[in-house]
């Protein structure tokens, strides 16, 4: 059965190593990264002549979902060549949302697939650490504003998901035990 696995946290929990990890233990598998449209966002906001801010009104409203649908579309060509598909992305408001994800299956099923969702899971403070290391610009609001952006955050493991695979991020430990576990989790 061909799979959609999704990647899932909210922002520095470790999703961009997990899924690059996680893509090659799977091998033979399609790795689609959401940042990499970061690119056409920042484009977007220099044209609109808005200050570059991804926790902003205007890319909530302009840009977000595009960008997920543009990795959505990336991710259904691609099942029509290759039997799984990862895709790196928080999608912290989709996979709460219900009919949403039966949307999503109904599409799979479609293509003859199923979906796999990989909560990752990491302390709130370690996220902290994380954020300040990589040093990315995508991440100078939220430093900035770390308390503000934290209220904004869902930390909490999705449980409205059968198909969900918890992934411990929080200690070199617990990503060794997890690895092994996710890739026989999605392999089934």
């Amino acid at each position: 059965m061909k799979k959609l696995v999704l990647v899932t946290s909210p922002p520095a929990c470790g999703k961009t190593f997990i899924s690059k990890k996680l893509a090659k233990a799977l091998t033979n598998c399609v790795y689609l990264d959401k940042d990499t449209l970061i690119v056409l966002s920042k484009q977007i906001f220099k044209v609109a002549g808005e200050e570059y801010n991804r926790s902003s009104d205007f890319f909530q409203r302009e840009i977000r979902d595009y960008e997920y649908y543009c990795v959505l579309d990336l991710a259904f060509e691609a099942l029509e060549y290759n039997d799984t598909v990862l895709i790196n992305a928080p999608f912290t408001e989709e996979i709460r949302d219900n009919e949403y994800l039966d949307n999503l299956r109904a599409k799979l099923r479609e293509k003859g697939a199923e979906l796999c969702v990989v909560w990752v899971h990491a302390d709130i403070e370690v996220v902290h650490q994380r954020m300040i290391k990589r040093n990315s610009d995508r991440d100078t609001w939220k430093l900035e504003n770390w308390d503000e952006y934290i209220a904004t955050q869902n930390f909490n493991q999705p449980d409205n998901i059968p198909e969900l695979f918890v992934f411990d991020n929080s200690t070199d430990e617990s990503f060794k035990k997890s690895i092994d576990a996710a890739v026989k989790y999605i392999r089934g």
